[in-house]
């Protein structure tokens, strides 16, 4: 604290003191005011004095690196070398990077940004599934969040490849999970939480095959192909679809008698208001049809009826269930799900939205990535010693 902040608590003090309040009771307002300060609830930073930008202060990017990082304060090795200033040495704060990827706060950026990216940031609670339905969903969401926690945990530090989220041969379970996914030889009273290999060969693998994306993305009772089909679109590719038309028909909590689930949705997309969009999205979710709402793999609905989960793609290509999308976005889409993925993770990192400016850190980064064989850590050390998260806008004359 600056000494006119130390005067202006003091003062106040003197003043509640005046008023004949007791000392503790003094104390505790002196307290509340310093609680409820800006300073002590915000990351503030001062801009520099011209139009330019400048260099933030050692405080200031030591606090930037800890809460992208662990979305927490410095600890005592940060504030050491932003006291002695070294931290603002680009190869000290690499090595800070990679020294803080590899501790167990890392759990902080995988929940707060990996689980957030997929948007599973809530599954844990979620409470919209049909209990006559789905009676064991509830004790298994938080274990279904954890999963994706996990492996993002893994991800980051072990400095995977940033395409293992779509080609991963590997996941994390726990006994009631591994269960639900129908694997052997793991107790499903077990919670021990385990890494699993070769599940590729059990139609999973990578974020297409976590329960959590396929539950948070299915409807209370019923899979929902366009949720499915917008979140791949929208989430891991960056496309910009146009809001639904307001007067667009409700779909039923479940499929009529005699119809599969991607029949009601393709009757529905005849509708010439909705087809537009549902041409670009549906396909994706009937790839994924072979996965009930909360995740379970099937062959046949809830009415005996065969899944289909073969589709054709706008563009003409044909793809067929989890491991046809996967090889056409690896393929196909490999440049649209890197940009979208260091979108987010830029825009997480300097806490604001992406601007056109940052076109050539983004640019940048999936060049690094492509070179060095898709590893996180080229993404991140291009945000920590990028001039915006190292500078701050000068203030506007």
């Amino acid at each position: 604290t600056t000494t006119a902040e130390q005067n202006r608590l003091r003062k106040l003090y003197t003043a509640l003191r005046a008023q004949e309040l007791p000392h503790q009771a003094a104390v505790r307002q002196v307290l509340a005011r310093i609680l409820i300060a800006p300073a002590f609830l915000y990351r503030g930073e001062q801009p520099g004095p011209g139009p330019k930008a400048a260099p933030v202060n050692n405080w200031e990017l030591a606090t930037r690196l800890s809460y992208f990082l662990w979305s927490s304060a410095p600890d005592d090795q940060l504030r050491a070398l932003a006291e002695t200033g070294q931290l603002q040495q680009l190869q000290v704060l690499v090595a800070q990077m990679k020294r803080m990827m590899t501790d167990d706060r890392i759990r902080r950026l995988a929940t707060e940004f990996g689980a957030q990216y997929l948007h599973v940031r809530d599954l844990e609670t979620l409470d919209e599934k049909s209990e006559r339905h789905f009676p064991t969903f509830p004790s298994l969401r938080g274990a279904m969040q954890e999963e994706s926690v996990r492996f993002f945990i893994d991800l980051f530090q072990n400095n995977r490849s940033a395409l293992s989220l779509l080609d991963a041969d590997h996941t994390f379970v726990n006994g009631p999970l591994a269960q639900h996914y129908g694997m052997s030889g793991i107790s499903a009273e077990s919670l021990q939480w385990r890494r699993v290999d070769g599940i590729r060969a059990i139609g999973r693998g990578g974020v297409l095959g976590f329960s959590s994306t396929l539950a948070r993305q299915s409807g209370a009772s019923r899979t929902s192909p366009i949720l499915r089909g917008n979140w791949v679109s929208e989430v891991l590719l960056g496309e910009k679809l146009p809001r639904p038309p307001k007067d667009v028909p409700v779909l039923p909590d479940e499929p009529p008698q005699g119809l599969t689930e991607r029949q009601l949705i393709q009757r529905h997309s005849n509708d010439q208001a909705c087809a537009r969009c549902h041409q670009r999205i549906d396909p994706f979710g009937f790839a994924l049809e072979g996965f009930d709402a909360i995740g379970r793999f099937r062959s046949q609905d809830e009415s005996g009826l065969k899944i289909n989960t073969t589709s054709k793609l706008p563009d003409g290509t044909e793809i067929d269930g989890i491991e046809g999308l996967r090889q056409y976005l690896l393929e196909s889409r490999r440049e649209d799900f890197l940009r979208q993925f260091c979108r987010k993770l830029t825009g997480y990192a300097l806490g604001r939205s992406v601007q056109l400016s940052d076109r050539p850190l983004i640019d940048e980064m999936i060049v690094q990535l492509k070179a060095n064989r898709y590893h996180i850590n080229h993404a991140i050390e291009m945000i920590v010693c990028s001039p915006q998260f190292r500078e701050l806008r000068g203030r506007d004359l």
